[in-house]
């Protein structure tokens, strides 16, 4: 295990008030006597004044420092957090200077992976921690946080403990088949293995809209030409991110954006009007809008206000997802069914946020408080595999089963949990989650 002292800058490069730079390993206290004046490891988790140098050289800046000795500190190493004056210069100065006395610089994701090898998080909360960091929208900090915390680990560590408990049964009826009062019921072992492999897939089903949360859910803006689209795009994004012209086929290219409707992130996508143009880059941006069509979780159908819908229209509601929306109503009154909304007066938009975040949201929505949810296709493809091993577990049960069978297919199951927690040694895996990682986290 790699316990070498990493130093890297722990806040965003730039203009600022203050910069933080972490420094972690085995001899972060050596390393850190060299840089801080005066410096001590005596007064652990207190934030301590003193001048940062350059080891045996000038002064770089006056600032605070904070020790966190082993293992009580995110690493579980001896860590140090100097907090200096912000900008370009002096934190790189810093950092510099505390290579120069003994560290390297740290890998992406260095601290958080030390973090997972030392036993103070599972992987589901350190993927749980990027996730925090990136959250653009309310809910989504939530569910990371709650993640972080540790709500969908304790569920899988739980699911893990009955495996390894029913293993054990398992082994007792192969190993000792005669013994006390006979072997162990199949059907209790059945039982037991049907009722892991429901909490199982109860949690599988979680992954798409837990998925949607994370990423933010993909809405496309579709219609005819000149229906407004562009002018929704900007109003629901707040911002003038799309060109709006009286001309048809202004936009032809999709554009997209971020925001939150009610809290809940989403992905805004304004494509091309569709429509038979004769022109060739019309119908490229055409064929881009159908892509995005295709993968949308959600579609805003645009039709004016003051016109019937087409059948052309009407095909994509009944093939989509999708919400059908009545733009310019501040022009007319909506001709039949679908959500007015005006870009003018802003007529319909708050109701056109609360209908899109309850239809694509409407499961977490309905859970208190977040319950604990697959937000990565790793933890998805994991519990699959672990819902598989137990399928043909029990498939090897009953009066002329298989019981080395059946526990070799458990094994699987506990060993798919295993890594999806990082119980067991799984570099590629590691390589994978951290890889992402800024590298002062």
């Amino acid at each position: 295990m790699l316990s070498d002292p990493i130093a890297a800058l722990a806040t965003p490069p730039g203009r600022s008030a203050l910069a933080v730079v972490r420094l972690s390993g085995q001899r972060a206290f050596e390393v850190a006597a060299k840089v801080i004046e005066g410096f001590t490891s005596r007064h652990p988790r207190v934030a301590l004044l003193a001048s940062f140098h350059v080891p045996g050289g000038s002064t770089i800046d006056r600032g605070l420092y904070t020790v966190f000795p082993g293992p009580h500190s995110y690493t579980g190493e001896d860590l140090v957090e100097l907090s200096c004056h912000g900008g370009l210069l002096v934190p790189t100065r810093l950092v510099s200077a505390l290579h120069a006395a003994g560290a390297r610089p740290a890998a992406p994701g260095e601290f958080t992976r030390r973090a997972v090898l030392n036993g103070k998080l599972d992987l589901v909360q350190a993927e749980a921690v990027g996730d925090l960091i990136d959250a653009i929208a309310p809910n989504q900090a939530r569910a990371a946080l709650r993640q972080l915390e540790g709500g969908l680990s304790r569920r899988l560590a739980e699911l893990r403990e009955a495996l390894i408990e029913t293993e054990a049964l398992l082994s007792y009826d192969i190993d000792f088949p005669d013994e006390d009062d006979g072997p162990v019921s199949p059907a209790q072992i059945a039982g037991r293995i049907m009722d892991v492999a429901g909490r199982i897939e109860r949690l599988i089903a979680t992954s798409g809209s837990a998925e949607r949360l994370r990423e933010g859910a993909l809405l496309v803006l579709a219609g005819r030409p000149n229906v407004g689209k562009s002018s929704l795009f900007n109003a629901l994004l707040g911002s003038d991110r799309a060109l709006v012209t009286e001309v048809p086929g202004t936009t032809r290219d999709t554009i997209e954006g971020h925001t939150d409707f009610l809290g809940w992130p989403v992905r805004l996508a304004d494509t091309a009007g569709l429509w038979d143009s004769p022109d060739q880059i019309d119908r490229l941006g055409i064929e881009v809008s159908r892509r995005y069509l295709s993968a949308a979780d959600l579609v805003l159908l645009c039709v004016d206000a003051g016109r019937e819908v087409g059948s052309d229209e009407r095909t994509i509601t009944q093939e989509r997802s999708s919400i059908l929306v009545r733009t310019k109503s501040d022009l007319a009154l909506a001709a039949g069914e679908g959500l007015p909304v005006s870009v003018v007066t802003g007529a319909g938009l708050g109701e056109l946020r609360r209908a899109v975040a309850e239809r694509v949201f409407a499961d977490r929505i309905s859970l208190a408080d977040l319950e604990p949810a697959l937000t990565r296709e790793r933890h998805r493809i994991a519990l699959s595999r672990a819902r598989d091993a137990l399928t043909d577990a029990l498939a090897c049960l009953g009066p002329v089963g298989e019981p080395v069978l059946a526990a070799h297919h458990l094994r699987q199951a506990t060993s798919a949990l295993e890594e999806l927690l990082g119980v067991v040694d799984v570099e590629e895996v590691l390589d994978r989650v951290f890889g992402s990682f800024c590298v002062g986290k």
